[in-house]
């Protein structure tokens, strides 16, 4: 991943966590806890939460998970990994710094690979989008799940433009105010609107070889979770 994505990440773990809880009214929290509850299904002893950041989507894993079930997380940014650290539900998760092109398992390592509100950074061109996918499809076991949370574009023209809007003019400046990095926010409104609808990553997701393609979207196609199956 490119090193300036690497230096926004740097910039703000002390405020990502209230950020992220207080543009999206709290409503990632529910998200998180509805893209857990969709990949939960299925079980599996070994267990994996790409671009982590500070950890939400690997704690409501963590709570969903069996005795037996082994719970990894991964980043590029070791700033965000040390703020996961300081949570006291992540005591149980094992930690890895690695960058989503070369994550440094084995082929068919997992039973489930997760990311959550990631995947817009990834995506700096549809190559490297795939090339990240190719990675995560190479440590799923035959059978194993990829559950994918991002935002998402609205089906209604209208909600995709108060959508845009907010985004462009409240996020951008809150997120500004309370991070302190003007970077940071600019670069996350300038990536969510431009991110891909529902279908079409679905699209992207078969094209790179995964199957049984599933799309939940929530709160007006505002966000969506993907379910594929390798």
């Amino acid at each position: 991943m490119s090193n300036g994505i690497k230096k926004v990440f740097s910039e703000v773990p002390g405020t990502y966590d209230l950020l992220n809880h207080l543009l999206t009214f709290g409503l990632d929290v529910r998200w998180r806890a509805k893209a857990a509850e969709i990949a939960a299904v299925g079980g599996g002893t070994k267990w994996i939460d790409v671009c982590t950041g500070t950890g939400d989507m690997a704690i409501a894993l963590l709570s969903r998970a069996d005795e037996s079930t082994t719970v990894y997380v991964s980043d590029f940014s070791e700033p965000m990994l040390d703020k996961a650290k300081l949570k006291s539900e992540t005591g149980r998760l094992q930690f890895v710094t690695a960058d989503l092109r070369s994550l440094p398992f084995q082929d068919s390592s997992f039973d489930l690979v997760t990311i959550s509100f990631a995947t817009r950074n990834i995506n700096t061109s549809i190559e490297h989008l795939c090339e990240c996918f190719s990675e995560i499809y190479r440590v799923l076991k035959p059978g194993g799940r990829f559950v994918n949370l991002e935002t998402s574009q609205p089906d209604s023209g209208l909600i995709r433009f108060l959508f845009h809007l907010y985004v462009r003019i409240f996020v951008k400046i809150a997120g500004r105010l309370i991070s302190g990095s003007k970077i940071a926010y600019n670069y996350l409104a300038h990536t969510i609107p431009r991110f891909y609808t529902a279908e079409k990553l679905s699209d992207i997701l078969l094209k790179t070889g995964f199957n049984e393609v599933n799309i939940y979207t929530m709160f007006m196609g505002i966000s969506a979770v993907h379910r594929a199956v390798k």
